[in-house]
């Protein structure tokens, strides 16, 4: 998928109201069905998952104000940011004084409108810019119409892919479609999942089996876990959450809680050869996405996160400004091919034992090495080929090798198939 075909699947899903549970979702996932094969899954509304409970299935029919003078503000029709998420139903009328508490803004960011929900506890509300508001007349009185549903009987909408390759050791990425209209929140980890999904089916051959997640934040997170965590425990190589790649910032990558994990080791080398000086790497920490969940006490997998600028550290965030025109979907096509650089590293990454372990082999007479003896004979090639055979003992990862070679470690690919070729090496 290019750059442009992200941006066509972005205008499609951008408008959709999304939460935790609903139509948007469903409406999501349909879309995406024609580039990543999802199978789609639905959990009853009430359902137990951990010290969890599946909530009620939201719709929104319609929700606005009306302000004294007859003019429609707050309209969920013009941008579904205007409702709080979860909302209760509410139809009355009252005054601008006793509507403010309902009423929720950003006063450090006045021309945004805030994203705010309340899933867990019944509200209604609101959310407005500063500058609206300060706008609004004092006097008269306000008629607020809020239609919405919260379905116990509904379900919470999610889905999952997985090519399967040669062995059932795992490689899990994570995104989360539960955010109406944010698009370097939620809808750049979506299309970077979809990307890469399409990048790996295309490889050739997989060592790996490769699990996509597309579940809503935090509750779908603790629901695939419910019914895959024991699985993953037993399968899992390492795991990424894909979220808050849109812009066009240096990478940020957040570690998995288990620090010396395979997960930690490759996001890390393949960041400090592919983009030096363009990357940070922070340590676990439990707040943030879903990590958190992946990452707990019973399961401690080994899932971290690459990100660009990471949540709720810009200020368009959870806000309004979170718009098409803040990301950039080169920077996503990008992305989703770091992510594939990853992939491609833990592909790679195995221990070799020499087939000729007897001192050097003679590479000449198999024509992978110049015969003819030069200053300048040493080749990248040379250089992979002598750094492997030399620790292929079967007790140095590949990756081990490539740091004490200081090179990137996809560098030995070619190497690799050339060695295996020659019966010199074996896996």
């Amino acid at each position: 998928m290019t750059a442009q075909g992200l941006e066509m699947l972005f205008d499609q899903l951008f408008p959709l109201n999304r939460s935790l549970t609903g139509e948007g979702v469903r409406e999501s996932l349909r879309i995406l069905q024609p580039h990543i094969a999802l199978n789609v899954h639905e959990k009853p509304s009430g359902s137990q998952v951990f010290d969890w409970t599946i909530p009620a299935e939201y719709h929104v029919q319609e929700a606005y104000i009306t302000t004294p003078s007859g003019e429609r503000i707050c309209d969920f029709a013009a941008n579904n940011l205007h409702l709080m998420g979860y909302s209760q139903p509410y139809e009355g009328e009252m005054s601008l004084d006793a509507l403010k508490p309902h009423l929720y803004t950003l006063p450090q960011q006045p021309d945004a409108i805030p994203y705010i929900t309340s899933y867990y506890a019944p509200r209604w509300g609101f959310c407005i810019s500063q500058n609206q508001l300060d706008a609004l007349p004092t006097d008269g009185i306000y008629t607020i119409k809020i239609k919405t549903t919260h379905n116990p009987k509904g379900s919470l909408t999610f889905a999952d892919a997985v090519l399967q390759g040669e062995t059932d050791e795992e490689i899990f990425f994570s995104t989360y479609i539960c955010h109406p209209s944010m698009a370097s929140n939620e809808l750049s980890g979506v299309l970077v999942a979809t990307q890469l999904y399409q990048l790996i089916a295309a490889m050739p051959k997989r060592r790996y089996t490769y699990r996509f997640a597309f579940v809503p934040e935090t509750i779908g997170a603790i629901n695939y876990l419910h019914q895959h965590g024991e699985h993953l425990k037993n399968k899992l190589v390492a795991g990424y959450v894909i979220t808050c790649v849109g812009n066009e910032a240096p990478f940020t990558y957040k570690q998995a809680r288990a620090e010396n994990c395979a997960a930690n080791q490759i996001a890390a080398h393949i960041l400090a050869h592919k983009h030096p000086n363009y990357h940070s790497i922070r340590p676990f920490f439990p707040f943030g996405s879903d990590e958190r969940q992946y990452c707990s006490p019973a399961f401690n997998l080994p899932v971290g996160s690459l990100m660009r600028t990471m949540y709720g550290e810009y200020p368009e965030y959870h806000t309004s400004l979170d718009n098409k025109a803040f990301v950039s979907f080169e920077a996503m096509h990008q992305t989703a091919q770091t992510y594939y650089d990853i992939c491609k590293a833990h592909e790679l990454n195995q221990n070799f034992y020499s087939q000729n372990p007897h001192c050097e082999p003679q590479l000449g007479k198999r024509n992978l090495y110049n015969s003819l003896s030069t200053k300048q004979q040493t080749t990248s090639t040379n250089q992979t080929m002598m750094w492997l055979l030399a620790y292929a003992d079967g007790k140095n990862s590949l990756l081990h090798i490539a740091q004490k070679a200081n090179m990137c470690i996809l560098d030995f690919e070619k190497t690799i198939e050339l060695l295996l070729e020659n019966q010199l090496i074996k896996a």
